[in-house]
């Protein structure tokens, strides 16, 4: 691949901080990987960029100085700027994290940037999770299933235990960033492989008591190679989730339900 070198000269006046594995006002090197699928002439390469370490830079920092004192054309997401929104999620020294949550002094002084796999490329960092996750939330019929076919919105809401919303809403904490997705084995060899974020969400609906789904019909959902049991358990997806979800434990979870279910309920 053709490498191009571009360097962005130090700002002045910066303070100091506490020593890291890069000093500010060191020299940090970010090698991006580009292709512009949308773009005939477009030929995968990395290229490079050069600035000076900044006190509390993260990489999302880093791009957006790149991109608007170097290189407008450096395709990359953000929202949120704060962990929430997932739209900044990339492969980072070859693990796929969070941009935003990514301080350089702890990555760099070299840094190599690529775009999550698994997913449409849209160009350079920037792909498109949205699709993916939403052709699966429709697949899996990620929404709360109620006995009556129109809700009743004047009536209050159903009681629960606050135990069990707690356990609702700690699996509700995921934004679909795609970290997971990116980081398993499976996904890159089956296309269709819900992977943890699916798995996720069962065990989510599975926890409502509002929702009327059993397990026989979750086992319709996920009980095939495409499903909890396409899992090699090699758990990649538990070590990068930013949000730290016990997806290791819910995998298992949903795994022995639905070897329960399959062997006679």
């Amino acid at each position: 691949m053709t490498e191009h070198r571009i360097t962005l000269l130090p700002r002045q006046g910066r303070d100091a901080a506490p020593p890291a594995r890069v000093r500010d006002g060191e020299r940090l090197t970010i090698k991006v990987l580009r292709y512009n699928p949308a773009d005939p002439a477009s030929v995968p390469h990395l290229q490079r960029y050069e600035l000076e370490q900044s006190p509390g830079m993260t990489l999302f920092i880093a791009l957006n100085e790149i991109r608007d004192r170097l290189d407008p054309s450096l395709q990359f997401d953000f929202v949120c700027r704060a962990g929430i929104c997932g739209s900044c999620a990339m492969v980072i020294n070859g693990r796929p994290t969070l941009a935003c949550r990514t301080l350089t002094r702890d990555v760099g002084p070299e840094i190599v940037l690529a775009p999550l796999p698994v997913f449409e490329l849209i160009g350079d960092l920037s792909v498109d999770t949205g699709k993916w996750m939403r052709a699966q939330s429709e697949r899996l019929a990620a929404w709360v299933h109620l006995r009556e076919d129109e809700p009743d919105l004047t009536r209050l809401e159903q009681r629960m235990e606050p135990e069990l919303a707690e356990r609702i809403f700690e699996l509700d904490r995921c934004i679909e960033c795609g970290c997971c997705v990116a980081a398993c084995g499976t996904a890159r060899m089956r296309a269709d492989f819900v992977g943890a974020v699916g798995i996720n969400k069962i065990a989510r609906f599975r926890l409502d008591p509002r929702d009327t789904r059993d397990d026989a019909a979750f086992y319709e959902l996920v009980g095939d190679d495409d499903g909890v049991f396409g899992c090699m358990s090699l758990l990649a997806c538990h070590d990068v989730c930013p949000k730290d979800l016990p997806l290791q434990t819910q995998i298992a979870y949903v795994r022995r339900k639905m070897a329960a279910q399959g062997f006679g309920g």
